[in-house]
């Protein structure tokens, strides 16, 4: 036997089950649409999405989650990406769904990317912040977090923190944390509106534009027949289900966000003349 199939039944013995994801897209991950501009490479290594005038691509992980720490190393698309919109996100069925969003915004050559970030509760969003990045995500492969638990959504990058959005149901805030997700990934052409509102438009000659990604994992509760795969009786197993930020990371999330963020719905008052959503009064 394995040793990752013994560590699974030793779990599921346990009464829990902490999905560790061994990174092979083959096992994890389906190429959901784009007709072979989805590639899975390297035996299940490597996985590269592709956008050309006629399509982009994407995929979707075969297990839904219902809470979890789902990290994604990425590489954007080089060069000229104006147009171009690279997704990943956890998002549940139906007209009511709950969603946690990157997407990142191409731009012109040598400008920052646009990392933009949303939560959907119940089918309304409308939280959208946005960041620019301290690197560039188009040289090498950086690692994309989204931590879920009934506490919070931590939206991370490389270990840093960017964004944290608690769970204020107390004071009438809707949160996610009845829907299982799943995460998914796309590449598709959004000119009208993706760079500079839509002024700066994909520049065909440049295709096919392509992302990479790698080590995909996933400390999470699969959702199977109505029911968690996590057992409520030892979260100290999962220890991500009681995650918060430390001091540390605290401190960098205030030091992204007052160097890097270029947009808070929070700040937005002409958006929002009645008075600002409920969560953004709570320090």
């Amino acid at each position: 036997m394995k040793i990752s199939s013994l560590l699974l039944l030793v779990s599921v013995l346990l009464g829990f089950v902490l999905v560790a994801s061994a990174a092979n897209f083959n096992q994890d991950i389906d190429v959901t649409w784009g007709d072979g501009r989805g590639k899975i490479l390297e035996n299940g290594q490597l996985l590269t999405l592709s956008l050309d005038k006629f399509s982009g691509s994407g995929f979707q992980s075969r297990n839904e989650y219902l809470f979890g720490k789902i990290d994604m190393k990425l590489k954007l698309v080089p060069g000229n990406s104006a147009g171009t919109v690279t997704t990943y996100y956890l998002r549940s069925q139906g007209s009511t769904w709950d969603e946690i969003d990157f997407e990142f915004l191409g731009n012109l050559s040598g400008e920052p990317y646009t990392v933009h970030t949303n939560v959907y509760c119940g089918g309304k969003g409308d939280r959208e912040q946005q960041f620019h990045l301290w690197f560039d995500p188009t040289k090498d492969f950086h690692t994309y977090s989204l931590l879920w638990n009934p506490q919070r959504i931590i939206f991370s990058i490389d270990g840093t923190p960017i964004r944290e959005f608690k769970n204020l149901e107390s004071i009438g805030v809707p949160f996610p944390k009845s829907q299982p997700m799943r995460a998914y990934s796309s590449l598709w052409n959004a000119d009208d509106w993706a760079t500079r509102g839509g002024l700066i438009k994909t520049d065909w000659s440049k295709a096919p534009f392509t992302a990479s990604y790698r080590s995909y994992k996933a400390d999470a509760c699969v959702w199977s027949s109505g029911k968690s795969t996590c057992s409520s009786t030892s979260p100290s197993r999962n220890s991500w289900l009681s995650q918060e930020l430390d001091i540390s990371s605290q401190q960098r999330l205030k030091w992204v966000r007052e160097k890097y963020m270029i947009y808070n719905y929070c700040a937005d008052t002409k958006r929002f003349p009645q008075g600002l959503p409920k969560e953004c009064t709570v320090r």
